[in-house]
């Protein structure tokens, strides 16, 4: 698989996540913590139905600790993000929370083989400015948390670490992230039995939105995820990540939730102008 195609598939990852918001508002009332638990076992079933095609054998050899590494990785983000949120419901928490693409692209440079150029950085700062301008047009509904804040901080930093680390292990399989899903889900489903009441969809939109969730933004896209940040073009990787915000709000102002403004053009030639530099960069490795 050429480093371009990976890029691509790993960028899908963004995309799917960009339903992510729409998705949620849609599967109300279900907790966060139960919310993630039934996602993450829809998407640990795909994973299997996946792994199955060239049979389970490919998971054998696989140590404990890269297991470890990825339940944190998924389990540890979904928890502090969640946590973050509750805590301080805000747009600075968001803004916050959305500095991973940035730390995914200034601790790139310290992976054997990478080059980090100027233009990277530069454009992840510009692409970061239109994020940040999205983030905070939508406001906040609470008073800003100082722990919450350093919750977002910490959950930005651990999916950052866990995709940039994710480089490290190139040799082992994508069909490692089956793993990863079910025992996120199993530890969010313990969580939610200790920290939240139990709440079903009421309606079957809530349901279809739960189904999509899984399928899409909290499980098909961490294999996607995988593949780009093993094989893809990292640093053009983290900075197109900053699409994520912009086109989940677009997603909302065309499912009619949000109201399209001036401040969404604006971002969208920032995160654009941001990317394009990171990519021109990366064209001249």
């Amino acid at each position: 698989m050429t480093s371009s195609r990976a890029t691509l598939i790993g960028f899908s990852a963004v995309l799917m996540w960009s339903l992510l918001a729409l998705l949620t508002i849609g599967s109300a009332p279900v907790p966060p913590l139960q919310l993630n638990a039934m996602c993450f076992a829809i998407g640990g079933l795909i994973g299997l139905l996946w792994t199955a095609r060239n049979g389970f054998g490919v998971l054998k050899g696989i140590g404990w600790r890269v297991y470890a590494f990825g339940t944190i990785g998924l389990f540890g983000y979904h928890l502090l993000y969640f946590t973050a949120f509750r805590l301080s419901p805000s747009a600075e928490t968001g803004l916050i929370a959305y500095l991973w693409p940035l730390f995914i692209v200034l601790l790139s440079g310290l992976l054997p083989g990478e080059r980090l150029r100027a233009p990277h950085v530069i454009g992840a700062m510009i692409a970061f400015a239109g994020a940040g301008m999205i983030v905070v047009s939508r406001g906040s509904s609470e008073v800003v948390s100082l722990l919450g804040l350093g919750l977002a901080f910490l959950c930005a930093l651990t999916w950052a670490a866990y995709s940039v680390l994710s480089r490290r292990l190139g040799t082992v399989p994508t069909e490692s992230v089956t793993v990863f899903c079910l025992l996120t889900a199993a530890l969010s489903g313990l969580c939610h039995l200790f920290l939240e009441p139990t709440v079903w969809p009421a309606t079957a939109q809530g349901w279809a939105s739960v189904l999509a969730l899984g399928l899409g933004p909290v499980g098909a896209a961490f294999f996607t995820w995988d593949i780009g940040m093993k094989r893809g073009d990292i640093q053009l990787l983290g900075v197109a990540s900053y699409a994520a915000p912009l086109l989940s709000t677009l997603a909302l102002v065309a499912a009619g939730i949000a109201t399209p403004t001036w401040t969404i053009v604006l971002a969208a030639v920032l995160i654009a102008a941001g990317a394009a530099l990171a990519a021109r960069a990366s064209a001249k490795g």
